[in-house]
């Protein structure tokens, strides 16, 4: 079975986790031991979460470029998760890649940008922020965090480098963060811009451009709840139709459900929401939640 595993951040930075090198570290280890357990059996193909470590890095660098902070997170996660799976499977074939993915320059993202980024600034940081960059603010707790625009992806630019590497048997690390940002401008030429890509939107384009028969988006929850914040029913399995009769957490679960929709309409296609740590279990339909036209019905769990 093909399949592609979209690591949420909790896969490189536990919450609450200091965002050092060796916490992180540590976490990429725990994930890669259970990609090593899939790749035993199934063809994968490796997305990740960025959020965190784009924050930092934008913050670092203050004016550094959304799409240059892009692409050193996702340098720098693809290297920790390539390592670590070069360390457990030695005689597996592992790449990771530098992914572009194209958004459309007059997106209405962009006029509304909603995505927050980066630290958590003061009152009078933000106004000097919002004068000297031109940057957008939003309310986070007691200050304030930059906001930018989180556009649609429409096509990911090396998705025939991607499908080759498949074919060959390379376990493949690519579109992290839901990939570099990138639109055409004069002439059809790409360049940079300044945006976020949501990553479970790009995991699900990637699944459908690769014909996966599973999008498997780990998080840190065991799966969809029917009601959230109370955890008392959890929803095993449900038909693409079905996820529009209930409302999920914006910026957490919403987006996760939204890839899944999309991903699980395709004939045959399976989209399945879980917990990193039970990714076997969940493949094998033991656990977490499973979306897809073969099942007619709701299947609710009542748990404790």
């Amino acid at each position: 079975m093909r399949i592609v595993v979209a690591l949420g951040g909790n896969a490189i930075a536990r919450r609450g986790d200091p965002l050092d090198s060796e916490h992180q570290v540590a976490r990429v280890r725990v994930a890669a031991q259970m990609l090593a357990d899939l790749a035993g059996e199934h063809s994968i193909v490796v997305t990740h979460g960025n959020g965190p470590q784009v924050g930092m890095l934008a913050a670092a660098g203050e004016g550094l470029p959304l799409d240059v902070a892009g692409a050193e997170s996702e340098g720098m996660i693809g290297y920790w998760i390539d390592q670590e799976l070069v360390n457990l499977l030695p005689d597996r074939d592992v790449a990771a890649l530098l992914t572009q993915v194209e958004v459309k320059p007059d997106d209405p993202a962009f006029a509304r940008p909603t995505k927050p980024i980066g630290r958590v600034y003061d009152e009078v940081a933000a106004r000097r922020m919002i004068e000297e960059r031109g940057w957008r603010m939003t309310p986070s707790g007691d200050g304030q965090r930059r906001v930018v625009a989180s556009p649609e992806p429409v096509r990911i630019i090396e998705e025939r480098t991607i499908a080759l590497l498949v074919r060959l048997g390379v376990i493949v690390v690519c579109s992290g963060g839901g990939g570099i940002p990138v639109a055409r401008g004069d002439h059809g030429l790409l360049h940079g811009v300044e945006a976020v890509i949501d990553k479970d939107l790009s995991a699900a384009r990637l699944a459908a451009d690769l014909d996966a028969d599973l999008l498997l988006l780990l998080t840190d929850v065991p799966g969809v709840y029917a009601e959230w914040p109370e955890r008392k029913r959890l929803i095993r399995c449900i038909p693409p139709r079905k996820l529009r009769e209930f409302t999920f957490e914006e910026g957490t679960m919403a987006p996760k459900i939204e890839a899944a929709h999309r991903f699980a309409r395709r004939p045959g296609a399976v989209a399945a929401i879980g917990e990193l740590e039970s990714a076997s279990e969940i493949v094998r339909g033991k656990a977490g939640t499973r979306i897809g036209a073969q099942w007619g019905s709701l299947e609710i769990e009542e748990v404790s």
